[in-house]
């Protein structure tokens, strides 16, 4: 088994438009992005008009709530037509056997960087305790597969915008290959505007003197990255977890179909005749997680009807460290901000408190099950808040305490997943709405 293999990687066949098709209106976002915000996707929908676009090819979330079922299965057969039809009316330029090295640049004035491939399936488990060489940062809602699945079975297509997460702080395999192709002056084999204004993309074939060096590169991550058990933990899943849940779950069903048998632990047995079948695997790109574009922003967390006095000791007594109070805004964002272990609390009376702990693990692994428990024993409500500002607001107008929590550590997120595996839900996001993968690539799975 070669490097590439064991690091569950596989060079894929990328399909691309034509070079006659208008890329801006073919790049749309991921599905997931903007899910209360009809208004953002009737713009999208303006855009890619008249046009070949991704946007045929998939089902907006914002829409799974309002669609009736037989509006649902409806879309999926458009969608799925859709695809066959682009195949079919030559929308696409010849395949290219190759990963592609990609930078984009966000409308934050940031420039992240990553490689688009194809990964094993059989080596990805999204359950918590998962020692599998790719693993999710977040638990996954079984019950949020099964729309996505519909989509996916029989799908002629796939589009990522999964990304996968690489442990790589000293910037050995992706930046480097970045180097190697600006210095060869290299020229991109596609660049467009990003529609809405949400920045620009280009990308570029690996040229055939990478294989070498990124064989060293992964051989040396991958070392790194095994654990004292043996286990390797090569990539963590950091956008994207449910629609790569969801081609390891239509795989899965694929190898039943087949002839593969239910193991002990779970996993589907996989059939001589299936070893090469597409289905096998899934078009992602891999960003390093200390890429300087690629921020992690906190998730904060609003609890309607408690007694914020109450809700502070009740953590302490758990986490431990000291109340401190604070007299404004700025004094406490800037003590949680300055931390990854402090929590800051806006109750619906104005007074503004941080609760310093010393926790070196992620700060909301230890949260969320002491607040689920806190919010079952009460009664209580609960919501997920991006943005400070509106963590303020909130509490000045409903009875409600707001808590802030403190940046991700980039340091500790492999570890602590390795440690104690997926994080609870709404852990962090991966920049904003608008930096979020886009579809372009495509690849056939039929």
């Amino acid at each position: 088994m070669n490097i590439f293999e064991k690091c569950a990687l596989r060079t894929p066949d990328i399909l691309l438009p034509h070079k006659s098709v208008n890329l801006t209106a073919w790049s749309v976002i991921a599905c997931d992005q903007y899910t209360q915000d009809t208004d953002y996707w009737s713009k999208a929908a303006a855009v890619a008009k008249n046009c070949y676009s991704t946007l045929h090819m998939i089902l907006p979330e914002v829409y799974l709530n309002t669609f009736s079922d037989e509006q649902r299965k409806q879309e999926i057969i458009n969608i799925q037509k859709t695809m066959k039809d682009y195949l079919a009316a030559g929308v696409f330029a010849n395949p290219v056997h190759s990963m592609l090295y990609i930078e984009r640049k966000t409308a934050y004035n940031r420039l992240r960087k990553g490689i688009v491939t194809c990964i094993d399936l059989e080596k990805y488990d999204w359950r918590t305790d998962s020692k599998a060489e790719i693993r999710a940062t977040e638990a996954t809602i079984v019950e949020r597969l099964p729309p996505r699945m519909e989509i996916r079975q029989g799908a002629a297509l796939e589009m990522p915008h999964i990304m996968l997460l690489v442990d790589d702080p000293e910037r050995i395999l992706i930046e480097k290959i970045g180097d190697s192709i600006h210095n060869a002056q290299a020229t991109p084999i596609y660049t467009a505007q990003l529609m809405l204004n949400s920045g620009s993309i280009s990308g570029w074939a690996l040229p055939a003197d990478c294989s070498a060096y990124m064989e060293k590169a992964l051989e040396k991550l991958y070392r790194a990255n095994t654990g004292a058990d043996g286990s390797v933990f090569m990539f963590a899943v950091g956008d994207g977890n449910h629609s790569l849940a969801t081609a390891k779950a239509v795989w899965d069903a694929y190898k039943r179909q087949h002839g593969g048998v239910q193991q002990p632990n779970g996993s589907i047995s996989l059939p001589n005749n299936l070893e090469t079948n597409p289905l096998r695997y899934a078009l992602v790109e891999i960003v390093n997680l200390y890429d300087s574009g690629l921020t992690f922003e906190p998730i904060h967390r609003v609890i309607f009807g408690a007694d914020s006095k109450q809700l502070i000791a009740f953590l302490q007594s758990k986490l431990g460290g000291k109340v401190i109070a604070c007299s404004d805004k700025p004094e406490l964002v800037h003590k949680v901000e300055h931390s990854s272990a402090s929590f800051g609390f806006i109750a619906a009376t104005g007074e503004l408190t941080c609760l310093e702990t010393d926790m070196t693990c992620l700060a909301v692994s230890a949260l969320q099950p002491l607040l689920d428990d806190f919010i079952k024993t009460h009664n209580l409500q609960i919501d997920y808040i991006h943005g400070s500002e509106e963590a303020f607001r909130i509490p000045q107008n409903s009875d409600a305490v707001s808590l802030l929590l403190p940046p991700i550590s980039k340091e500790s997120f492999f570890s602590t997943i390795a440690e104690n595996g997926s994080l609870p839900r709404k852990s962090f996001s991966m920049g904003e709405a608008s930096e979020k993968r886009f579809y372009l690539e495509c690849r056939k799975l039929i």
